[in-house]
């Protein structure tokens, strides 16, 4: 007799599937199909993640299935394998995993299916047209032209949508007019663009491309660990050119949302391929629109953020991680996911090749190199015969410096303004200061919420804390002691940005962080904005760090790069040295050499030493021996434990009974090689008005932190205490906060 019970996946902070009737008007129903399903007081969207024939529920306590939302799977079989996975690695509800991989359409019971717009492409007579004949209409040439621009690719919703407000109306017209048509997308198997000019590969170059294509059509994890500028986009783009001939489809993920736009244009520019776009800025019904076309096959291009390495793909041929190394790849809260080691396990079920790109791996990734679990591909040398820019340091205990720019850094951005070069200048702090003090009584801004100080942004008059956004107006006389003695202390990105435009009044000074680019777009334009000439000095922080390609950028400067150096976080100099290098990379990719002025309090740091001759591989030597040493991940695996309280040391009292249970279960798990450290206040114990901590776990063996954690998670879901708390677990930490 077949099963009549299904477990679905309810999206509930429970790690565990809930049992229902399958009811006779859901005979069809199969794995990966959502359901409606009553639970407690509510109807939830759930999936159906398996079928049994017995439940540990007594069968008059099932409750039945109300109705079955789909009439097939919402992603292919493998996919759901890759979620299964997920939440048993990172031990999250598979409930909350399911939510967390689909789009918020489908979460909220809309149909499988969005309502496809049209797409359009130019005619033949268009083509013979001038745009000229349009010039009554700026949005018809706006969309004439985008159409010019795509050749025989063709203009979907999206597209059209940002040229003109009334784009149907106007499309209908033209259509009407002879100048464009609609048209079927395209069928996948879509070759490089007639006529696209294509940069001549050095032999580095065609190396990796030949050892990359050589692997299409089954499974192998690939670094292409390649300097900055050496190409390794090219080398992406001639991948993706065979899975396309192949028929079959490509996901590329970033990091960042504002590296799309670049890596956008790059793969339109060379592919007739229809490409999708998924990132967290996308409109609900945008997502699920190119969600859809990944998961048809129509799209062959998927290029996204994080998440999108749940996207489900029709005929899957490749999977491409940009900037591997990047900590935006890790998800920080909820569900604690890395996409990039996701990507890599994806890959081996899909069977297709998976390659991992960066200038600077991380360290997990070059221990799998070591082991041969990962195979290497390496550009060791930029493209056009540039040559890597020169590194130096300047010793700011010797250096005086005006609001945190010291005068060779000044004399140097004016040396770049005469020759009408550019400059770029990196401080990983926003805001104007990030200390407001009174030198009469030593009060110090502090925010009320957090144990941090006030951020100074001057512009607004503000003071801001950049951990849990409280904002408070800037005083006019110290709250302590009344004087009018406050002055701020240290440098963000504004001041800097005041400072040069002080200092150096010709130059034209733009700014990138999180303040500038809050509008939709905003990154985008002021990065066109600079590569168009139009400014001397970008001055930003770590959204300039990686990925893009600054031609007429001469001179980089970091501002204040002691700041990992004493962190409590043991990967801080790794994120350091990557960071430092990334940027670096920013100088001398056009025709001129570039060079590297490095502002520091310890010049003599033996990893200085190192990035100044570009050594990273040296500096991953030092730092893995200091990590075997320490026993510390790549050489032992981590879980941490976090929970926090409104009430001061309800999170501690929490974790120290959590640790007792886990003690007294690490015999019977058969877990011995699992150390359990004491529960203690989080490096920033306050935060949000709430008083958190966390206890950490390590392991020599990965099954034994997994057995361990298996048994443990569920005992701290039904203890007592747990309602005084809220808590997560995370494996494989990458921020140790």
């Amino acid at each position: 007799m077949a099963a009549r019970i299904a477990r679905v996946a309810v999206p509930v902070p429970l790690r565990r599937t809930f049992d229902f009737l399958i009811p006779s008007s859901a005979a069809l129903a199969a794995p990966g199909m959502r359901v409606v399903v009553p639970f407690r007081r509510r109807r939830l969207i759930g999936v159906i993640t398996e079928f049994t024939a017995r439940s540990e529920l007594r069968p008059e306590r099932l409750k039945s299935i109300i109705s079955v939302l789909d009439d097939q799977p919402v992603v292919p079989q493998t996919l759901q394998r890759v979620l299964q996975w997920a939440a048993d690695y990172y031990h999250h509800p598979i409930g909350e995993v399911w939510q967390a991989a689909l789009p918020v359409a489908l979460r909220r019971g809309l149909a499988l299916t969005p309502r496809l717009e049209p797409s359009y492409r130019i005619t033949a007579a268009g083509l013979d047209r001038r745009l000229q004949a349009l010039r009554r209409s700026p949005a018809k040439q706006r969309i004439v032209a985008a159409a010019l621009a795509a050749g025989d690719a063709c203009l979907t919703a999206d597209q059209l949508e940002p040229l003109a407000a009334s784009w149907r109306q106007i499309v209908k017209q033209l259509v009407h007019d002879g100048w464009l048509e609609p048209a079927v997308a395209d069928d996948g198997v879509s070759l490089t663009r007639p006529g696209v000019a294509r940069p001549q590969l050095n032999p580095a170059q065609r190396r990796a491309v030949s050892e990359l294509v050589r692997i299409v059509g089954g499974y192998r994890c690939t670094v292409l660990f390649g300097i900055t500028g050496s190409g390794k986009t090219e080398v992406y783009l001639h991948l993706v050119e065979e899975v396309l001939q192949r028929g079959r489809q490509v996901l590329v993920l970033v990091p960042e949302i504002g590296l799309t736009p670049q890596l956008i244009d790059r793969f339109r520019a060379r592919f007739k391929a229809p490409l999708v776009v998924l990132h967290s800025a996308l409109a609900d019904g945008e997502r699920h629109k190119a969600w859809w076309r990944a998961r048809s096959g129509e799209a062959s291009i998927v290029l996204g953020t994080r998440s999108a390495v749940f996207t489900p793909l029709a005929h899957p041929g490749a999977i491409i991680v940009d900037e591997e190394h990047d900590l935006s790849f890790k998800q920080q809260d909820g569900f604690r996911y890395h996409a990039r080691d996701l990507a890599v396990y994806r890959a081996r079920l899909e069977k297709v090749p998976v390659v991992l790109g960066s200038a600077t791996p991380s360290l997990e990734t070059l221990a799998n190199i070591g082991v041969d679990r990962y195979a290497r591909v390496s550009l060791p040398a930029r493209t056009g015969g540039a040559e890597l820019p020169s590194i130096h340091y300047l010793d700011m205990r010797r250096l005086p410096a005006q609001d945190g720019i010291s005068k060779p850094l000044v004399d140097a951005i004016r040396a770049r303004l005469e020759s009408g070069e550019q400059s770029l200048l990196f401080l990983n702090r926003r805001g104007y200061a990030p200390v407001l003090f009174c030198t009469n009584c030593g009060w110090q801004a502090h925010c009320g919420r957090c144990d941090a100080k006030l951020t100074l942004h001057r512009s607004q008059g503000q003071l801001r804390c950049h951990h849990c956004a409280a904002m408070s107006s800037l005083p006019e006389a110290c709250p302590e002691c009344g004087g009018a003695a406050l002055h701020d202390l240290g440098s963000g990105t504004q001041k800097i940005e005041t400072t040069l435009t002080r200092l150096l009044p010709a130059a034209r000074v733009l700014r990138i962080d999180r303040d500038s680019t809050r509008r939709k777009d905003a990154l985008e334009q002021r990065l066109n904005e600079f590569n168009a000439g139009h400014a001397d000095v970008l001055v930003g922080t770590q959204l300039l760090a990686k990925g893009h390609d600054f031609a007429k950028v001469t001179l980089v400067g970091v501002l204040n790069a002691d700041q990992g150096l004493f962190s409590v976080d043991f990967r801080a100099m790794e994120h350091l040295c990557q960071q430092i290098i990334q940027v670096a990379g920013r100088a001398g990719r056009g025709e001129h050499q570039g060079e590297v002025l490095i502002q520091t309090m310890q010049p003599e740091h033996p990893y200085f030493a190192l990035l100044r001759d570009h050594d990273y591989e040296g500096f991953a030597k030092l730092a893995l021996a200091e990590r075997k040493q320490a026993h510390c991940p790549p050489f032992a695996y981590f879980a941490l434990l976090r929970a926090e309280s409104t009430r001061a040391g309800a999170a501690l009292e929490f974790l120290r009974q959590a640790r007792g249970q886990a003690q007294e279960l690490r015999a019977n798990v058969r877990a011995p090689g699992v150390s359990i450290m004491d529960a203690v206040p989080s490096p920033m114990e306050k935060r949000a008005g709430r008083y958190r901590a966390q206890l950490l776990l390590s392991a020599d063996q990965r099954s034994q932190l997994h057995a361990l954690l298996s048994s443990w998670l569920p005992l701290l879901e039904s203890s007592r205490s747990v309602r005084q708390v809220r808590w997560s677990v995370d494996v494989d930490p990458m921020e140790m906060y």
